[in-house]
């Protein structure tokens, strides 16, 4: 505990860390002060009325469940109708776009090749992109907002504006708060990144899903009837959270040797014959993107079930996967993320490139001949690593089902935090924000944040 004092002071000792991390902090607090401020056209009194009932009856309304997963990113905004109902998930749609465009687009992938200056106009496209994404999400989120979420037929107490007799009043002007919503936080995002701590977009995601981590955890403590079972669950989550920076931590070091050219006049002897390096692998390099691709597309066998009797087994079944925690939901989800797994390392792990640069600097595997055996070699690596990647991964996904199943938490709320996409996030964003402030320390003499072989030493796969 001295210890951690100790760092802290240290912390708080270098100015430019300091003014950093308190920027950090007050740009985090007006996005979640942000998140409370309902559209115009909203009565927040009424919408609050409506979410209590829905809590007062477990969750149980189709519409509360809906609403709970949809504000999972957003830390509640989406729920209440806040100016950032959207937040910054359109620009991270736009974001994975462009990088998808970059593999088809010959004038996107040269844009990524050109330095800062490709770096500047990729990013105005995504801005632009942006943009245009909140245009449609806003409009479907209305529409939503006013059949499912809010039924102008059930709470017309809670618009001040009737979206039924008044649609151009109610559309066009929340249409456009709710794009200058998502825009500004982007702008907030892009702001902690340049002056504060961290990548200044995670970190408002992160801050999004940990809103609703107080409230979940104390719903939770309150059904639970055995205090053992919770201390057995707040354990599990814990472990669950360690094998998961063991899973965005592991790396397979690839040796390297590159081989040094003796200048006119200098012996090769005394310069040596040759410098060790190695080329770090990732076992899950694909990160959250897989879980993100699967889950775009989950809802194609909903929409499946549409087109086959109402009433029938073939119905119910294809009905079972607009529910999250069924069995056929989750088996389709781990096959989706293994698939996409190893799809997306293909495509963001050019291993004949890596060959290619080895070759052309002097560089080679031990026992492997350069060119074409260096590309297999890699390549056989890279799927050895990638398959219990892809697997532990799934496994982390599908988990909040899981323990759902077997009983190990009473509410929807607080199961969604045992995995997914949520976990992951969190835990690369606390390991990537550690990392920059343990490097400030380290610059200036001081013991790191985190002083343990994890985060000094890649876990080895």
């Amino acid at each position: 505990m001295s210890g951690l004092v100790k760092t802290l002071k240290n912390i708080w000792s270098i100015t430019e860390l300091k003014d950093k991390l308190i920027l950090t902090f007050s740009l985090v607090i007006v996005y979640r002060l942000g998140s409370f401020i309902s559209l115009p056209s909203i009565d927040l009194v009424s919408v609050g009325n409506i979410l209590e009932a829905y809590q007062k009856n477990g969750g149980s309304n189709q519409a509360a469940g809906l609403l709970g997963l949809l504000s999972s990113f957003t830390g509640g905004a989406l729920s209440r109708a806040s100016i950032l109902a959207l937040g910054i998930m359109p620009y991270i749609s736009a974001s994975i776009i462009v990088q998808l465009m970059g593999l088809a687009i010959p004038y996107i992938k040269k844009l990524q090749s050109d330095g800062e200056s490709g770096r500047k106009t990729i990013n105005q496209i995504t801005r632009w992109l942006t943009i245009a994404i909140c245009l449609f999400q806003s409009v479907f989120y209305l529409t939503q907002l006013t059949t499912t979420l809010l039924p102008i037929d059930q709470f017309a107490s809670a618009y001040s504006v009737n979206p039924v007799e008044n649609p151009l009043l109610f559309y066009i002007p929340s249409v456009i708060i709710l794009t200058a919503g998502t825009v500004f936080s982007m702008w907030l995002g892009e702001k902690i990144t340049d002056k504060g701590i961290g990548n200044g977009i995670s970190i408002l995601i992160m801050v999004g899903i940990l809103a609703d981590l107080p409230s979940a955890f104390v719903t939770e403590l309150g059904l639970q009837s055995s205090s053992v079972l919770f201390l057995f669950e707040i354990i599990f989550w814990l472990v669950v959270i360690v094998l998961s920076i063991i899973l965005v931590s592991a790396v397979r070091k690839v040796p390297v040797q590159y081989v040094r050219r003796a200048q006119p006049g200098v012996s090769a002897k005394s310069l040596g014959v040759s410098v060790r390096d190695y080329i770090p692998l990732k076992v899950n390099a694909a990160g959250v993107m897989p879980i993100i691709f699967a889950q775009a597309l989950m809802f194609v066998p909903g929409l499946l079930g549409r087109f086959t009797q109402e009433g029938s087994e073939t119905r119910a079944f294809f009905d079972g996967f607009a529910n999250m925690f069924s069995w056929q939901y989750n088996l389709l989800f781990a096959l989706l993320i293994i698939v996409f797994t190893f799809l997306y390392t293909a495509i963001t792990i050019p291993v004949n490139q890596m060959a290619d640069d080895l070759k052309k600097n002097g560089g080679l595997v031990p026992k492997v001949k350069p060119g074409s055996e260096t590309e297999e070699y890699l390549d056989g690596i890279l799927s050895k690593i990638t398959f219990p990647g892809a697997i532990f991964l799934a496994l982390i996904a599908i988990l909040p089902a899981l323990v759902k199943i077997v009983g190990l938490t009473e509410t929807d709320k607080f199961a969604l935090f045992f995995g997914g996409t949520s976990l992951l996030i969190m835990v690369g964003v606390f390991l990537d924000t550690v990392q920059q402030i343990n490097t400030y320390l380290l610059n200036h003499h001081y013991d790191g944040l985190m002083e343990s072989k994890l985060s000094r030493n890649p876990v080895r796969s």
